[in-house]
């Protein structure tokens, strides 16, 4: 297997460590905390918030709406695609009620978006349709696993929700939010980036040994802490940097 490829429940070979950095204890109601990866689905949100904020007109109700609708569709309906497709969290939610919570996720999902059809522009139409389209084909690798690559991960978690946004309260799209997608574009590349190397670490490696020799002659020994340390540490603090970023730009439309 590839770094960097989704394990399978098979493939875990340290059981008794965390899936993630965000992971609970296994069991009962943190197993559903667990799935909404927290971090990350704030992360991906913070992009629907910048998107609206950079727009030239600027809707909280929209806003609103698009956030719910977000949160359904990736922090609960893909997320529970993905957890369903390959169980990487380890999780002991049913198979059956993970398929309700995507269906339910990305149903509640297009239930808002179809509104804004009726009550915006027609043309919302076609991110509905993408987003219908990406969510179960990059989460449940449909034709291949040919959408679930590096490219489609930002572009569906990080450009898309940015665009959407953005249009949404503008209803045009102007050269800024094609540098502002670029932004969320790049910095959804990096938290896969950082993240890849993170799972497998914690998901398919049994253990970390090693030294280094220092050209001081000091050595500094090798283990799995050293090895996810500084990965994760970007992590959480990108995923703390992110929701500042756009609470900020809120306050400066407020």
């Amino acid at each position: 297997m590839k770094l960097g490829t989704r394990p399978r429940a098979a493939d875990a070979v340290a059981p008794a460590v965390r899936p993630a950095f965000y992971s609970l204890e296994r069991g009962g109601w943190r197993d559903y905390i667990t799935l909404l990866h927290p971090p990350y689905t704030a992360w991906h949100l913070s992009y629907v918030v910048l998107g609206a904020a950079l727009a030239p007109t600027f809707h909280y109700d929209r806003l609103a709406a698009l956030l719910v609708a977000f949160f359904l569709a990736v922090g609960i309906g893909a997320h529970a695609m993905d957890e369903l497709a390959g169980r990487p969290l380890r999780t002991r939610i049913p198979s059956r009620t993970l398929l309700t919570l995507a269906l339910g996720g990305l149903g509640g999902a297009v239930a808002i978006g179809a509104l804004g059809v009726i009550m915006v522009s027609p043309w919302l139409i076609i991110f509905v349709a993408f987003g219908v389209f990406i969510a179960p084909t990059y989460n449940l690798e449909w034709f291949g696993g040919r959408f679930h690559t590096t490219f489609w991960f930002a572009a569906a978690w990080g450009a898309f929700p940015f665009l959407t946004a953005y249009w949404t309260n503008a209803e045009t799209l102007e050269p800024a939010a094609s540098v502002g997608a670029l932004f969320a574009f790049l910095t959804a590349l990096a938290q896969r980036s950082l993240s890849e190397r993170v799972r497998a670490v914690r998901r398919r490696v049994r253990s970390v040994e090693g030294r280094l020799l220092l050209t001081d002659g000091s050595v500094v020994d090798i283990d799995r802490a050293w090895a996810l340390e500084p990965d994760e540490r970007g992590l959480r603090l990108l995923s703390l940097a992110m929701p500042a970023l756009a609470f900020a730009l809120l306050l400066a439309r407020a």
